[in-house]
């Protein structure tokens, strides 16, 4: 990679490591549930108590947070899907807005239970909305009744409301981010059967220890969500840009290589030629060296007959 794009990453890292307590602050990321509704094991990110609520470390969050995005980006890098879980009704459009850009799947409808443990079926239910579009398209759906294309039209919209937005996802998932533990504690459960990492916005009222990547978060209000997803999604964002600049820069490194080679090979190819037409100059010069030095032995063959023949004479 060239210097300056190790100098843009390593600003972004920094930028990226010190996030914006204020604007947590505006948010209401700091905002926990009432007092008697707490899960104990929250303690470490509790601030303090007022008006009967338990208010959230913003310090605290901001470091878990910078901590959760970088795992989230590396894992971006690293050409691996993070599935994003939050069906509850504040969350639903946040998240699709926010995921949908970083072209991540999501859940935003009922969690279809064995999502991850049973996925194979999943998986067949997805192929099921693909052949129903295959159809569609080749004109295999015209030619059933007016009741079948109603029941079909029908699962297809079933199936597009819930599992359309994974229809990409051909395998597990490297990661998941969750809204809500409490609601999604199924999601938790299967993502913790296969150990994969989960990241989570964990109110005052859930259980951090089941999660891997704690953010202490206001999880009820659409502005404290939307903050923590666009922290999240930038992170996941750069992972890819990241991605994508490696990916390009082994592509440049393999055209180069390949356009030394060839180079290589024409060089070989003109020694070669070179060497082809050396050999017979070099044959034309040895005939011609061999030749001049038999024309002096014939000459003194030559004398030495005619002085024997003019002897006798004498």
């Amino acid at each position: 990679m060239t210097t300056l794009s190790l100098l843009i990453q390593e600003r972004k890292l920094k930028k990226m490591a010190k996030i914006d307590v204020k604007g947590l602050l505006d948010a209401g990321v700091h905002f926990g549930h009432l007092t008697r509704k707490w899960n104990p094991n929250m303690a470490p990110y509790i601030y303090m108590e007022r008006n009967g609520i338990h208010v959230i470390n913003l310090y605290k969050t901001a470091a878990k947070l910078s901590e959760a995005n970088e795992a989230l980006k590396k894992i971006a890098a690293s050409g691996r899907k993070i599935l994003f879980v939050a069906t509850k009704k504040q969350a639903k459009d946040i998240v699709a807005d926010k995921v949908s850009n970083v072209n991540m799947p999501y859940i935003t409808e009922r969690w279809p239970g064995g999502m991850l443990t049973n996925f194979v079926t999943i998986r067949k239910a997805i192929k099921k909305m693909s052949a129903i579009d295959r159809m569609k398209k080749d004109g295999t759906f015209n030619t059933l009744s007016k009741k079948e294309r109603l029941q079909v039209d029908r699962l297809r919209t079933k199936l597009e409301k819930n599992l359309g937005s994974i229809a990409d996802m051909t395998r597990l998932p490297g990661a998941l981010f969750i809204v809500d533990t409490m609601r999604e504690h199924i999601a938790v459960k299967e993502a913790q059967r296969l150990n994969i990492p989960i990241f989570a916005m964990v109110d005052t009222n859930c259980d951090p220890n089941p999660i891997d990547f704690v953010i202490p978060a206001n999880d009820d209000a659409g502005k404290s969500i939307n903050a923590i997803l666009t922290e999240v999604t930038n992170a996941i964002a750069e992972g890819l840009a990241e991605r994508k600049s490696e990916k390009q820069d082994k592509k440049e490194g393999a055209q180069e290589e390949a356009k030394a080679e060839v180079k290589e090979e024409a060089i070989a190819e003109v020694a070669e030629a070179e060497e082809i037409k050396v050999e017979p100059a070099v044959e034309e010069v040895k005939e011609s060296t061999e030749a001049a030095a038999e024309e002096p032995a014939a000459e003194e063959s030559a004398t030495e007959e005619s002085a024997a023949e003019e002897s006798p004479k004498e």
